[in-house]
């Protein structure tokens, strides 16, 4: 590309930008929910003056190269922040793409009379935006990793809560499978809520686990046997008829640990085990003659 063009474009940068914003303002895939326009030409202005001023480099083959580093800074800044407000793949590209048509359409009206000197502006512009919108996707796809990688965390921590039944008393019901990273999960919820309330039984509910497997079994094993070392007893509760039939099946055994059909049925056997006892109070109904 010759200096000529380079400094059409920044001398334009103007027109650049209100073109470049009408290609995005008029996409029906416009996500002003998410975005203000305000925002919007914020965003679409500095990545343009950044990318302009990096045209003044001989190194226009390689976007990793030192003098292209703020362009792909801000463009990775912009992709993240997207990702993590919910944009799509498809939109957050068109944001890259919009730009290369404006350049494009700048370009064929300045140079619509130079064949050549077009075909270099072109080859070159579009062989940087298009490397800057591969980036655009790769870090726009980091950004949603990391959005997954947190959800779910936070889901499977709101999925093992660990509730204070009683005084001494405390209850995890589990709900859904029951894998290595959600047992270390259960472990570490369960583990911490003994030493805070000082607990010295915890009931482990499974009534929500669709199925028991040796796989299971093992963690829940795990679990108990880590409950024990903090010096609490672990009673095991909603073995339905199906699990024990399953769990006979593969042969684990569980005859050190105490278990109940129903979290009632736990609870019952916790207050044995602490001494209390609970009792029904029947109050005299008075009638007025």
């Amino acid at each position: 590309m010759k200096n000529q063009t380079f400094k059409f474009l920044q001398k334009n940068k103007k027109q650049v930008l209100e073109a470049w914003m009408n290609n995005q303002l008029e996409d029906q895939t416009l996500r002003d929910d998410l975005m203000s326009n305000d925002e919007l030409r914020k965003q679409s202005d500095e990545l343009l003056t950044t990318f302009l001023k990096a045209l003044n480099s001989d190194n226009l083959d390689n976007i990793q190269s030192r003098e292209f580093e703020p362009v792909t800074d801000i463009l990775n800044e912009i992709s993240i922040s997207r990702a993590r407000k919910g944009f799509s793949p498809r939109e957050t590209g068109l944001f890259v793409l919009s730009l290369k048509q404006a350049l494009s359409q700048l370009l064929e009206k300045e140079y619509s009379e130079d064949p050549k000197t077009l075909y270099e502006a072109f080859t070159t512009i579009h062989k940087l935006l298009d490397s800057l919108n591969i980036l655009t996707f790769e870090t726009f796809i980091k950004g949603r990793e990391e959005v997954i990688v947190r959800q779910t965390d936070e889901m499977s921590e709101i999925s093992t809560p660990v509730i204070r039944v009683w005084e001494g008393v405390v209850a995890l019901p589990i709900i859904g499978t029951l894998d290595s990273m959600r047992t270390q999960i259960v472990m570490e919820n369960l583990l911490q809520e003994i030493v805070t309330t000082g607990s010295s039984i915890a009931i482990l509910d499974i009534s929500g686990v669709p199925a028991v497997d040796s796989l299971v079994a093992q963690h829940l094993l795990k679990t108990v046997s880590a409950t024990r070392l903090m010096g609490a007893e672990c009673i095991i509760s909603g073995i339905r008829p199906e699990i024990a039939q399953t769990i006979v099946h593969l042969g684990i055994d569980l005859s050190h640990i105490k278990t109940k059909a129903s979290l009632a049925s736990a609870l019952k056997l916790a207050f044995s085990m602490l001494s209390l006892e609970v009792k029904k109070i029947e109050k005299n109904r008075q009638t007025n003659g």
